[in-house]
């Protein structure tokens, strides 16, 4: 069995191969080559805490896993990740486990690979500036999946706390400097949006971080942060503005996602004509894509399992050709 740990695996895997991960794992869900069974939530452990155990399986790899995830955000204050989590690589044919992974890292470099398969496949070509709504844990990696998919000029990033989206901003800037992108702290989010081209929010706020209102013609929306029935982190008047709703798994958004549950029961959108299109299906050609500059398109995504499986299998590939990693009997 080989352990990787975020180190090992930062020497084998880049974002723009997560990106293709991504592709690759939703384009095996949206053509039912996967077993993806809805996320078991042990709920509300206490107030804003929660675990997570998201199993999955892909046929034509052979390959399963399970990531166990949890949302604890007091951990900021003990200076331990708000969102650890554990891959577990099986392999298919044998039932054993082959690889245990740092999944902290995996989930953060997944999840901002979702954004990034979103932009390589729904943003406009000429897209120049990007915002960030958000600056937690899984900021860094939203920010440079934007950077990895399209050649950015500038983006704006946007939390709260003005001390920590400065701070952040300033950081990031360093550390990302190879793509060559002004990032900078904006004052709120409504200047964050003004006339961005790419707009990923990053939250678990129950209230809507954008007015769509604001929201320029040929936009996109990547929504990867609400991942429970009362988030909202997506607001009414983009969603009733978007040309295209597209998802990573239907099903889950809609047992998940409170930023299209709510509209959804207020008839803003009906899941006949609105809530039927699915990334993979635009990876393998299925359906189109962005099909006017002027469309302002959403992508929600609340995580699939076989996303950490596809991703997982990747690096434990990579690992081995390299000699990565540590084995343990």
């Amino acid at each position: 069995m080989l352990l990787l740990n975020k180190s090992d695996i930062k020497k084998v895997f880049t974002m723009k191969d997560a990106i293709e991960a991504d592709k690759k794992a939703y384009q095996a869900f949206s053509e039912k080559d996967a077993i993806v069974p809805i996320r078991t939530n042990l709920g509300t452990i206490r107030e804003g805490e929660s675990m997570l155990f998201m199993p999955g399986y892909v046929k034509s790899l052979d390959c399963a896993g399970i990531k166990i995830v949890s949302v604890f955000p007091g951990n900021a204050e003990k200076g331990k990740p708000v969102v650890p989590a554990t891959v577990i690589l099986m392999d298919a044919t044998t039932g054993e486990v082959i690889s245990v992974m740092d999944g902290t890292y995996i989930t953060r470099v997944r999840t901002g690979a979702a954004s990034g398969a979103a932009v390589d496949l729904l943003a406009r070509k000429d897209a120049k500036v990007g915002a960030l709504i958000g600056t937690g844990g899984q900021a860094p990696a939203q920010l440079e999946a934007m950077l990895a998919a399209r050649e950015l000029e500038e983006v704006r990033v946007f939390s709260r706390n003005k001390e920590k989206r400065e701070r952040f901003a300033e950081d990031i800037s360093k550390e990302l400097a190879s793509y060559g992108a002004k990032i900078v702290a904006s004052d709120s989010s409504d200047d964050a949006i003004k006339d961005a081209d790419i707009i990923v929010l990053a939250t678990t706020s129950e209230v809507p971080v954008i007015d769509g209102n604001l929201v320029k013609e040929g936009a996109l929306i990547s929504g990867v942060g609400s991942y429970m029935p009362n988030m909202h982190e997506i607001d009414e008047v983009s969603i009733k503005r978007a040309s295209k709703i597209f998802c990573d798994s239907i099903d889950a958004v809609l047992e998940e996602a409170g930023c299209i549950i709510t509209p959804l029961k207020k008839g803003i959108i009906s899941k006949e004509n609105d809530l039927n299109k699915e990334l993979g299906d635009v990876v393998s050609g299925k359906i189109p894509g962005r099909e006017s500059d002027d469309e302002i398109i959403i992508f929600k995504s609340v995580g699939i399992g076989v996303q950490d499986v596809v991703t997982a299998q990747m690096i434990y590939d990579r690992a081995i050709e390299k000699n990565i990693g540590t084995n343990w009997e």
